[in-house]
């Protein structure tokens, strides 16, 4: 299994060269060059069995010689141990033919849990056979970094910083970054907003000299690793509503493109999907998009879902590379606009693009007043991103069934849910003592030198 970048320049990788890459040297992002694919057969297997053997079979066939099966097999289940649901990633029935797919029964209730936990398990046992160790630098618009630093905190081999947008990510994402004691991870609070911070990580990437002297890594989901790991619970969600035999489909609150992409490639695979529905709040590039052929951004507004407030979905980069023919100097091109502030799809691309994905578009007050409805009817507490999807969910229901991505336990976000219906969700005993741990964080400028130098400094140390 080879790994070539979206845009056409650099070294082809293995799994493992490509899962410690993160970005590609010459900007992109990197992808299977060939999709594996299962048959009828394999998929309707996975019936009845545990998500630690569907991750198995789903993954097994992308990793080369990286890892051995039983190796392999035994990551897979250290990852898991610590998720609060035998089922890992259980379905609940919202009504007639709409279900929720709860991804967030994790050691950070968010569904980030699923990529984390295993990539922080297959990166060090990589790591300890060389010896070697890495700087991972991360940005997040809130979930992403509670469940690196979940996954990383102790390692002997990882050093980890992850960027975060100051004052906009909820109270518990900021805890769950702040509140790790262990000294290889750093929780650093920017200023800006996360395209910000999403754009000061590929910088670092971008710059050579940085890049190596740190042994520079990344585990947000511009790393392939992190995507393929999310692959496995559109087929698990899948199979246990009737695929092969039977078609599903699925909506996804989205704002980076990595979770509906796994959901691309899951179709790519052989998974019956009809339709991957993407869901966005008011930030909406993505449904403008699709709906209209350009790619425009128009700045970020803070909402009640705010681990979609972005404008640059990275993971868009990879889809646009099949919708242009896997052609790099295209993508490139593409990429090259965006920085002026936008891009226009080709009508051949948008059609492929809108041949699997659909989209839709959910305000604030609708996000509320979903929160409040769902409650009311069905006792599901919903998080504001969930809460997205459900109500994207009911424009694109059909005679399939729709399984619509819990990204979030709803206690992340209790002011959002709170004030939606009235009652505030209690956190996990596991996690009641969260608001009285002692934070620890460093306030940092939009600023690459500054942060190119924080770093240098806290790793020689």
């Amino acid at each position: 299994m080879r790994y070539i970048s979206t845009r056409g320049t650099a070294p082809i990788l293995s799994f493992g060269e490509a899962m410690m890459t993160g970005l590609a040297r010459d900007g992109g992002l990197y992808v299977p060059e060939v999709v594996p694919t299962l048959t009828e057969a394999e998929i309707a297997a996975m019936a009845g069995q545990s998500y630690e053997d569907i991750a198995f079979a789903v993954m097994r066939p992308y990793l080369g010689d990286t890892f051995g099966d039983d190796e392999f097999r035994r990551l897979i289940v250290k990852a898991y141990a610590g998720f609060g649901h035998a089922a890992r990633a259980p379905l609940v029935q919202l009504g007639a033919n709409h279900f929720l797919l709860e991804l967030f029964h994790g050691p950070t209730l968010a569904f980030k849990d699923f990529a984390m936990q295993l990539i922080g398990q297959m990166m060090q046992a990589a790591l300890a056979k060389t010896g070697q160790r890495i700087t991972i630098v991360g940005a997040t618009s809130g979930d992403t970094g509670s469940a690196a630093m979940e996954a990383f905190r102790g390692l002997s081999n990882v050093d980890l910083f992850i960027l975060y947008p100051h004052g906009r990510v909820s109270e518990v994402q900021r805890r769950q970054m702040t509140t790790p004691s262990e000294a290889n991870v750093h929780a650093l609070a920017m200023d800006g907003d996360f395209d910000d911070a999403q754009a000061r990580v590929k910088d670092m990437f971008n710059d050579f000299a940085f890049r190596d002297g740190v042994r520079l890594a990344g585990v947000n989901s511009i790393n392939w690793a992190r995507v393929l790991a999310q692959v496995v619970y559109y087929f698990s969600a899948a199979v246990s509503l009737g695929a092969p035999h039977r078609s599903v489909s699925f909506t996804v609150p989205t704002g980076n493109f990595g979770d509906i992409f796994a959901g691309y490639i899951a179709r790519k695979m052989g998974l019956p999907i009809e339709r991957l529905v993407i869901a966005t709040n008011h930030n909406d590039i993505l449904h403008r998009a699709l709906t209209t052929g350009n790619y425009l951004k128009d700045g970020v507004r803070a909402s009640i879902s705010p681990s979609m407030d972005i404008q640059v979905s990275s993971n868009f980069e990879r889809a646009l590379f099949d919708a242009y023919g896997r052609d790099g100097q295209a993508v490139t091109a593409l990429l090259g606009e965006l920085g002026a502030g936008g891009f226009h799809i080709s009508q051949g691309a948008l059609e492929y693009l809108r041949s699997t994905f659909a989209s839709g578009r959910c305000s604030e007050d609708e996000t509320s007043a979903t929160i409040k409805t769902f409650y009311a009817t069905t006792g599901e507490v919903l998080c504001p991103h969930s809460a997205v999807g459900v109500h994207v969910a009911g424009a694109h229901q059909s005679a399939t069934p729709m399984i619509t991505l819990a990204t979030a336990h709803p206690a992340k976000f209790p002011d959002a849910v709170e004030a939606a219906m009235g009652i505030r969700p209690p956190l996990p005993t596991r996690m009641a003592d969260l608001y009285t741990r002692p934070e620890r964080l460093t306030r940092v400028p939009n600023d690459l030198g500054a942060l190119q130098s924080l770093i240098r400094e806290r790793i020689a140390h």
